[in-house]
């Protein structure tokens, strides 16, 4: 995916109340960041933020962290917040590949990927966020009983997800296809910029759940 460049994105960021610069010196007191020591959510990938924006605004009992590698898709975050601030969210600006770097152990309660890259060559399998790798990776900073969750409208990307999963020693607790027709799974779903378009288009979307 080719992302265009947004000139001062970077330095938008760099000033922004509302991203946390040196993720790393928070490791084990993220709950300083916030108003209320609450339990903590991340959104690994999170694009431009309708989905964390959403779901913190529903759950103010709740810390939210955004994570975003591209600068330029964070800055359309960061301008939603500025219009609409919200106490229990705060973003960051990095690789995923680092969490354990910017995490204690079990100091996140739960873990959501929404529309991740397929990185479809199988060369680049392990950059995935579903792939076995990332799942060592967020073995180190999940609590006990936390859980992820993904969803996807990349047939091909959740099959491999569903298959991953018991490869890294995690345990499927549910899983759809067709997600906005299980009355179960969802309930109370929020949707992404992704899914509105992708679900619009007729696309099913996909969905999972996992935990050790």
């Amino acid at each position: 995916m080719r992302l265009r460049n947004i000139p001062g994105a970077d330095n938008a960021i760099a000033q922004s109340s509302y991203c946390i610069k040196e993720p790393e010196t928070h490791k084990g007191i993220w709950q300083e960041v916030f108003p209320s020591s609450q339990p903590l959510h991340i959104e690994i990938g999170m694009g431009k933020g309708r989905f964390i924006m959403d779901l913190a605004a529903a759950n103010p009992d709740i810390n939210y962290i955004g994570i975003e590698r591209y600068s330029s898709v964070l800055l359309r975050a960061l301008q939603k917040m500025e219009l609409s601030p919200l106490p229990n969210l705060k973003f960051i600006c990095m690789d995923a590949a680092d969490i354990a770097d910017v995490f204690a152990p079990e100091e996140v309660a739960r873990i959501y990927l929404n529309f991740s890259d397929p990185w479809p060559k199988d060369r680049h399998a392990k950059r995935r966020l579903t792939s076995r790798q990332f799942f060592a990776r967020y073995d180190l900073v999940l609590a006990k009983k936390g859980r992820v969750e993904f969803k996807t409208d990349n047939q091909d990307l959740f099959t491999f997800s569903l298959e991953e999963i018991p490869e890294a020693g995690w345990h499927l607790d549910a899983s759809t296809r067709d997600l906005h027709h299980d009355p179960i799974l969802n309930e109370g779903n929020i949707m992404t910029e992704y899914e509105e378009k992708f679900s619009s288009l007729g696309n099913p979307i996909c969905k999972l759940i996992a935990s050790r």
